[in-house]
């Protein structure tokens, strides 16, 4: 038999993190439907993940010039990479947005690594050929 690829250990690894019930994230409808007609300085969401390292985090701060600006970090420790002058509401839209794209994306990656798409293609005879 032939060794196996250290890839395939390292995605069978993340594939296993990812399919632990979902126990640990929010209720969706813990969080507000739209933000309250308040300042919009601070105004934060996090993109999914399972680790905090690679997780992106999107916060709104208000600044000298009056205009509001999206900061957006990577974990914990990086520099944050700063839109353009923002109005407020622009600014809690580009957040919303940014937060919702990346949850799409990583249902999509979490999908595709644990191969349910592919089992089930398989299983239907639309595997192809190998």
């Amino acid at each position: 038999m032939s060794q196996s690829d250290p890839t395939d250990h390292a995605l069978a690894a993340i594939a296993s993190i990812l399919d632990h019930p979902e126990s640990h994230r929010e209720p969706v409808e813990a969080r507000p439907a739209s933000p309250e007609p308040m300042t919009a300085d601070g105004y934060s969401k996090a993109g999914p993940g399972p680790m905090a390292a690679i997780r992106f985090k999107w916060t709104v701060r208000r600044g000298d010039d009056g205009h509001y600006y999206v900061d957006e970090t990577i974990g914990e420790n990086s520099i944050p990479v700063v839109s353009e002058p923002l109005t407020r509401d622009a600014a809690i839209k580009l957040v919303d947005d940014r937060e919702s794209e990346a949850r799409r994306r990583f249902e999509l990656l979490k999908s595709e690594m644990t191969g349910r798409d592919a089992v089930s293609d398989f299983v239907r005879g639309d595997g192809g050929e190998m």
